[in-house]
């Protein structure tokens, strides 16, 4: 590939953002010579340019990174440098942060805010912020449980990092700016091998609770239109009677969506612990659809509705149309389960370490407007207390699930989204295999250095349980059910409260502590 194939290219890249509504046209010659300028090329290609463009551009982006490698301004073929590449070329040709907050409020303005949001989703995508061509190798499937229908992703579409690029980052001295990767600085960001570029992001302002937030789009989307709503402040995130007045008027202004909270300890929390934030979006999840099992009425808050949800997790769940009561009725909950003891179901709200108090209850809350048109949450109760025999939590996914799930259980799987490591594309298969008898397995010989090492005693299992003449669907359908039947059972250690009678009984009296009596029906307007 020449210059002028890549001139070519930009040609081709300029009618796909006019196309897209990236750009206009009096946009069209700086921002071709902006490119120009970027790939070194002297002259324009002047040739004729099909019409017709991909409606992507990952065709196009491609062969500009190819050409990119050829002249040197890629120093090596990683993907993150291509990706760092890829982002430069792409926030050329994107419209200004201001444009595009004019843009979101006019529409919403004029259409209302779901169009608004429809706009900056579009957008997101359109300038591959949102790489919707690695999303879309994800592999997703459902699984009927008792509980419901629970859905499953092994993600894919965060590429693993290179050798080479691993250890030139180790040598990279960590700048501090943006000191994470939800500051309001990331937009524009030209990134590093540490931290991805952004210059084709871009965010939009929303007061929320009379406070500064900033509302954005997840680069890995994990469900439909998954977004972020981030604090201007780079603070850590704190439950608080204050989370459920952001989460209320976050719903006033974006209906369509719902909105929710990672926990904000260590184990039970998210990625991102240093930056308040939200995630929400528009998906119904299982534990949306799951129904209340148990009502309750609380004589201080009459006028709302109260239940404990049929989940593997311990989950109360409240709805009403009075948004201040419902910050009450939450704050109080909050604050009587963050002192909550019970050493029978190993609560403990606090320990000593190295002679200081570290609290272990918090609550991970998700809300939405439900079908009456009420406001709803689900206060999803959590501990962190680790012990001798559960190093690594409690209620986190025990030893014998982390060959399939040994992550933090946040947000997403809390409501019955599995997001499965990427290595597991590869041993399920091999796991398949098995089962059809085109791949020997002993778990005698099977050694650490194998990848289905882990796997070992689960192999044996299934083995000792289908067989292993299955057919190639048969073999699929069996892997698909029992890795869903071991994501069941991650969200069950995840429980505080399990689902036997003891944990019923446990949960029952702590609702009792805090003052709820069990109901017939389910509350006001029953």
């Amino acid at each position: 590939m020449d210059w002028r194939n890549c001139a070519f290219e930009i040609e081709r890249l300029l009618k796909f953002a006019l196309k897209k509504e990236l750009i206009e046209e009096p946009d069209v010659i700086p921002s071709r010579n902006a490119l120009l300028d970027l790939f070194k090329i002297p002259v324009p290609y002047e040739g004729p340019v099909p019409d017709e463009v991909p409606d992507t551009p990952y065709e196009i982006l491609k062969n500009l990174l190819d050409y990119a490698l050829k002249i040197g301004l890629i120093p090596e073929d990683t993907q993150t440098y291509r990706d760092l590449m890829d982002s430069r070329i792409m926030g050329l040709l994107m419209p200004r942060q201001s444009e595009v907050i004019k843009k979101f409020y006019a529409i919403a303005s004029k259409e209302g805010i779901q169009k608004a949001t429809d706009y900056f989703y579009r957008l997101s995508c359109d300038s591959n912020y949102i790489r919707m061509d690695r999303i879309s190798k994800n592999i997703y499937w459902q699984v009927p449980t008792e509980y419901g229908t629970l859905e499953i992703t092994v993600n894919l579409s965060k590429p693993e990092k290179d050798p080479r690029e691993i250890e030139l980052a180790r040598k990279l001295k960590p700048s501090g700016y943006p000191k994470c990767a939800l500051c309001l600085e990331n937009v524009g960001f030209s990134g590093n091998l540490n931290h991805p570029a952004r210059q084709n992001h871009r965010v939009i302002p929303v007061k929320v609770a009379g406070e500064q937030w900033y509302f954005q789009y997840s680069p890995y989307v994990y469900y439909n239109e998954h977004c972020i709503l981030f604090y201007e402040k780079h603070v850590p995130m704190k439950i608080s009677e204050k989370t459920f007045e952001r989460l209320f008027d976050f719903l006033e202004q974006f209906p369509h969506y719902f909105i929710g909270s990672n926990a904000d300890l260590p184990i039970v929390g998210g990625s991102i612990l240093a930056h308040e934030h939200f995630q929400g979006g528009r998906h119904v999840f299982p534990l949306d659809r799951a129904p209340v099992e148990s009502f309750y009425k609380h004589p201080r808050f009459p006028d709302a509705r109260a239940g404990i949800v049929k989940w593997p997790m311990s989950v109360i769940r409240l709805s009403g149309r009075d948004r201040s009561r419902l910050v009450d009725i939450c704050s109080y909950i909050l604050y009587r389960w963050k002192e909550y003891d019970d050493a029978n179901a190993d609560i403990l709200s606090r320990s000593l370490k190295n002679g200081e108090t570290v609290f272990h209850n918090t609550i991970t809350p998700i809300a939405r407007i439900n079908r009456r048109g009420e406001l709803e949450i689900d206060l999803v109760l959590r501990n962190n207390r680790t012990t001798e025999d559960h190093p690594y939590g409690i209620f986190h996914p025990h030893e014998d699930l982390h060959h399939i799930k040994k992550e933090n259980i946040g947000l997403i799987e809390v409501m019955g989204l599995a997001i499965l490591p990427g290595r597991l594309k590869y041993e399920l298969e091999e796991i398949e295999k098995i089962l059809q008898g085109e791949r020997a397995f002993s778990g005698d010989r099977c050694g650490p250095e194998d990848p289905l090492y882990k796997h070992k005693e689960w192999i044996e299992e299934l083995v000792a349980k289908y067989g292993n003449k299955c057919s190639e669907k048969e073999a699929k359908s069996i892997i698909k059910q029992e890795v869903g039947n071991k994501f069941l059972k991650v969200l069950m250690d995840a429980g505080v409260f399990k689902r036997d009678e003891k944990g019923r009984s446990a949960f029952d009296k702590f609702m009792s502590e805090i003052g709820f009596e069990k109901s017939g029906g389910e509350g006001p307007d029953d």
